[in-house]
């Protein structure tokens, strides 16, 4: 089965109280660690950033399909993957943000979940507010907001595409052998 390769989506930008996106989300504020002892993935979404201030909430409003944003080093912290597999639970079709903890990057990569890095968002963030259709092309980068306005954001790369498309890394590893 093939995955889709645009992905179109309600937008939630990660603002702080003062309205500016946030940097530095770490795994903490996405996953907190007090709910470490859940295992079960489909449990996971309920508890997505509900550790980040005016987030809280957010795991009751998001949709399938929703795409999340935020500024730099998204992610930053932790390996913890359930900071990764409680958007998955959620249904979250794709994260952007201007850029990405390594570590998470390579966890969410790993899981078949799309991220998309694009340069210079915390200048243009003020053309991007919640509720806003975002489509994302992952193989060219281009992001379309509200079918007008056009971004250029990092495209995949073959081998993230390639895990992608398989479902996750494991998935991946195992079609190689077919």
């Amino acid at each position: 089965m093939t995955k889709p390769t645009e992905l179109k989506g309600r937008l939630w930008v990660l603002t702080d109280p003062q309205g500016k996106l946030y940097d530095d989300i770490d795994t903490d504020m996405i996953f907190h660690n007090r709910y470490l002892h859940i295992t079960d993935i489909a449990e996971m979404g309920q508890y997505a950033l509900d550790n980040l201030k005016d987030w809280e909430n957010f795991a009751h409003k998001a949709r399938p399909g929703d795409i999340v944003m935020a500024g730099k080093n998204f992610g930053a912290g932790s390996s913890r993957q359930q900071a990764v597999d409680c958007f998955r639970a959620l249904g979250i079709s794709a994260i952007v943000a201007e850029s990405f903890g390594a570590i998470y990057k390579r966890n969410a990569i790993n899981s078949g979940l799309p991220i998309i890095s694009l340069p210079g968002l915390t200048q243009s963030i003020h053309q991007f507010k919640t509720g806003d259709q975002l489509k994302i092309n992952l193989e060219t980068g281009q992001l379309t907001l509200n079918d007008q306005q056009t971004f250029r954001a990092q495209p995949f790369s073959q081998v993230q595409m390639d895990i992608y498309q398989a479902g996750n890394l494991f998935a991946y590893g195992k079609s190689l052998k077919e």
